[in-house]
């Protein structure tokens, strides 16, 4: 069987620049092991990038969340850099949730990275939606979210959805 670990957003913005907190940089470690123990198994891995242009502030998400971060083309937009993107797709994404997973042909599907209340549910369910008869966890010990209580509502949401929380 396919299995493909996403890696959502694991961006130095989100670790420990604009919107970072000591729960990302926590789980820095924990994503590392599970990439290598994917490219080990010769399983497919996709990251996500948060991307979003100068014009950030005007937009629907600048006005809710008035915080300046993942501009394209800048530090804070890059990949943490221990992470071994070799080899693997890199999607930019201008929102939450991608909306061109459809275009994929999943098996099992396994999400990890930042921030589980935001980007990590929003593409859980949007996957889990359009796959519905695929295995889709997220793995907790590699998520963390905009605090704790929040990062556990989404674990708590994503149960309800049918959407294995490890």
């Amino acid at each position: 069987m396919k299995k493909t670990l996403i890696v959502i957003d694991m961006q130095n913005d989100f670790i420990d620049g604009s919107l970072g907190t000591a729960e990302a940089v926590a789980i820095v470690d924990n994503v590392k092991k599970k990439i290598e123990e994917y490219k080990a198994n010769g399983d497919e891995i996709i990251f996500t990038r948060d991307t979003h242009q100068e014009n950030y502030m005007e937009t629907n998400e600048g006005k809710h969340l008035p915080v300046v971060h993942c501009i394209e083309g800048t530090s804070g937009w890059e990949i943490r850099d221990v992470l071994d993107t070799e080899g693997c797709e890199i999607i930019n994404k201008p929102s939450f949730g991608y909306t061109g997973w459809s275009g994929y042909s999943f098996e099992e599907v396994e999400l990890v990275g930042l921030c589980t209340d935001i980007c990590v549910v929003s593409n859980a369910l949007i996957i889990k939606a359009l796959f519905p008869e695929i295995r889709v966890s997220v793995d907790s010990s590699c998520c963390a979210g905009v605090t704790p209580e929040s990062h556990e509502a989404a674990l708590t949401t994503m149960k309800m959805c049918q959407i294995e929380v490890i």
